[in-house]
């Protein structure tokens, strides 16, 4: 059956199956109509920075070049995805980044159930001022979830001065993906509030493995890449693990407030969970219509199941 949708959400889905919608709509919007306490997880990948998703940088990241979007050299024959370079932004940009998720923490608040958990993807550069906006709107510091993988971010020397300071980085490479962890409070214990909400805990991996906060996850195959052309996806085997412990007794709806190309809503969908996800962007509405049955049945290599990793020797030093 559909999913139950609150009275003052109704209307057409862009997208709908059994298990999971997709909304065309500003999520401040639709969070402000939702019914309170009627979700029970949030999943989600943010535009960051704030400023690469306004219409003036999608542009520019259209014709490739100018704004806030790096376009990655051809290595190798291979073209790797557009990165947004967060360092160029100015403190009104980071003053209005954090107005803005202050205004959705607070939001997001009031449409979880009690002991529902937040699962967002951050950057180093960035986390600090979000995780404020999310403590501050009232919610617990559960810990941190650490994504190791390898990106283009950071290990340059000094632009135009290469050979001149060539043993200068800038700034320290990146290997690894930062995740906040937080949980809306209850009154009782855990198991109480499983018992009634079915929320305040993460779901374990396996019998004998406990959910971890370190996962290694290299980006995106190509493969993925081809069926959801997003210039920040994220992969599967990533979504998949998450949503899957958002949801302690795989019950209750996942919010994904900023859905892009629907991959979050594919991975519940994958995985036979309920999820419902909105985004505003016009093409990325019409990307996620075609995306999210086809990321949905994406089949994981052997290698890529859904099972942490420990971190190979020395890599611990990263985080």
């Amino acid at each position: 059956m559909a999913l139950p949708v609150s009275p003052l959400t109704e209307g057409t889905p862009a997208f709908e199956t059994d298990l999971v919608q997709l909304f065309h709509a500003d999520c401040f919007d639709w969070l402000c109509a939702r019914e309170p306490e009627s979700i029970h997880a949030v999943v989600t990948d943010p535009p960051y920075g704030f400023v690469e998703y306004e219409a003036s940088h999608l542009e520019k990241l259209k014709v490739g070049r100018g704004g806030v979007w790096r376009i990655p050299p051809r290595l190798g024959g291979y073209q790797r995805s557009p990165l947004p370079r967060f360092t160029v932004q100015t403190p009104e940009e980071l003053a209005a980044m954090t107005a803005f998720f202050d205004e959705w923490s607070e939001l997001v608040f009031r449409v979880l159930v009690p002991g529902a958990h937040v699962l967002i993807a951050t950057n180093p550069l960035l986390a600090n001022r979000l995780y404020n906006s999310i403590l501050g709107a009232g919610f617990e510091a559960r810990g941190e979830f650490i994504r190791l993988v390898t990106t283009l971010r950071g290990g340059d020397r000094p632009k135009g001065a290469e050979r001149e300071f060539a043993d200068v980085t800038v700034m320290p490479k990146s290997n690894y993906e930062p995740w906040g962890v937080f949980r809306k409070p209850f009154k009782g214990t855990v198991a109480a509030n499983l018992r009634r909400h079915g929320t305040g805990g993460l779901r374990r991996t396996g019998e004998d493995t406990p959910f971890a906060d370190v996962f290694r996850c290299p980006p995106a195959s190509q493969e993925e890449r081809r069926l959801a052309k997003h210039p920040t996806l994220k992969p599967q085997r990533l979504l998949r693990h998450l949503v899957r412990a958002a949801l302690p007794l795989g019950k209750g709806i996942i919010l994904d407030t900023f859905a892009g190309s629907g991959s979050t809503l594919a991975a519940a969908a994958a995985l036979g969970l309920r999820a419902v996800g909105v985004e505003r962007v016009d093409d990325y509405i019409v990307l996620a219509r075609e995306a999210i049955p086809k990321l949905s049945s994406y089949r994981l290599e052997p290698g890529q199941r859904d099972e942490p990793s420990p971190p190979a020797p020395g890599q611990l030093a990263l985080l």
